[in-house]
């Protein structure tokens, strides 16, 4: 059932090295956990801030993009990086059982954890007939 909620949109890594300028988009790791009332999305978004992080619905296309800065002082040189730095960009189809008036989400130091909910489902409901 979980898997009509949510389908992993295509996504790519754009790893451009022909100008320094434009920075590496990477495809960040998430995990999907079904909950009693729709799904929980856990991404790991390392330098991602509140500020620098876009979470959109459009079209029952869930779309995240979060925006690397690096606080190197002007006049330090890199001379070791460990990991390749650069933004965050990931997007998901949403099936018609997500609430998309209700999504949440909320960024704790690079974890975002999205939340979404499921449609109530309608109760069923005793109609009056009359007769003419």
């Amino acid at each position: 059932m979980s898997h009509e909620i949510v389908k992993a949109g295509a996504t790519s890594t754009s790893q451009d090295q022909d100008s320094a300028n434009d920075p590496v988009v990477f495809t960040p790791p998430i995990d999907i956990f079904e909950t009693q009332t729709g799904l929980v999305l856990m991404a790991d978004l390392p330098g991602v801030t509140l500020d620098s992080l876009e979470l959109q619905v459009q079209d029952n296309k869930l779309t995240l993009y979060g925006r690397v800065t690096h606080d190197i002082p002007t006049n330090a040189r890199l001379i070791h990086q460990e990991y390749a730095l650069g933004h965050f960009l990931r997007s998901f189809i949403l099936s018609d059982e997500v609430d998309h008036q209700h999504v949440t989400a909320k960024l704790n130091q690079g974890v975002l954890e999205i939340v979404l909910p499921r449609v109530p489902k309608a109760e069923p409901r005793r109609i009056q007939v009359t007769s003419s």
